[in-house]
């Protein structure tokens, strides 16, 4: 007899007054209509910018714990923040041996050939965005320098902004301020309040 797999259905919305019940049915009768085995269901309410979801985070750590098979979503722009950030997830994933399948039936696992191939064509794209954002960045800093503004750590002012390129760095490579703080083995407040500073070397064009 062959195992049914384990799955987990995920949905987001982006503000409050849109709610999950829509991909929550969808994605039930998705399930079953694959033959798989639903053990949780997980919703929240996050904008796709948003670092922090806790129920995401619930997902990986089943996975993590090989409690889990599929993740099912109704589309990937549900799952991912960003091109590098859906990357970094399914790379994980495959290292729990854990695969996305999104409601139109396609399936990334990155164990396979074709998952490999949609891998290594998401890196170039998430490669690009990261040169996009860099960019913005580096041309607010000079844009800053033109109009006379000292940059970097100055005496006296801010001891926690010698982490400012690193952090600023790690941002145009699409990072999460808590994957930051932990690398850089700062709080996330001191994170924040260097973005806070910085952040409009973030936005400019």
């Amino acid at each position: 007899m062959v195992q049914r797999k384990r799955a987990v259905i995920y949905c987001r919305v982006s503000t409050a007054d849109q709610n999950c019940e829509r991909q929550l049915s969808d994605l039930q009768q998705f399930a079953q209509q694959a033959g798989y085995d639903i053990i949780g269901q997980f919703t929240e309410t996050a904008s796709g910018a948003k670092n922090d979801r806790q129920q995401r985070n619930k997902v990986l750590e089943l996975a993590q714990a090989r409690k889990i098979d599929v993740v099912l979503v109704s589309e990937l722009t549900r799952w991912g923040r960003n091109t590098l950030d859906l990357l970094h997830t399914l790379e994980k994933l495959a290292d729990y041996n854990v695969s996305i399948i999104a409601q139109t039936g396609l399936q990334f696992n990155l164990s396979t050939a074709e998952g490999k191939l949609i891998a290594g064509f998401m890196s170039s794209l998430a490669e690009f965005e990261r040169s996009l954002l860099r960019q913005r960045i580096m041309s607010g800093m000079d844009a800053a320098k033109t109009n006379g503004k000292k940059l970097g750590r100055q005496k006296g002012h801010n001891p926690s902004d010698k982490y400012k390129d690193k952090v600023l760095s790690y941002l145009s490579e699409g990072r999460s301020v808590r994957w930051i703080a932990h690398d850089l083995q700062i709080s996330k407040t001191t994170v924040n309040a260097i973005v806070k500073r910085y952040s409009k070397y973030l936005v400019a064009a």
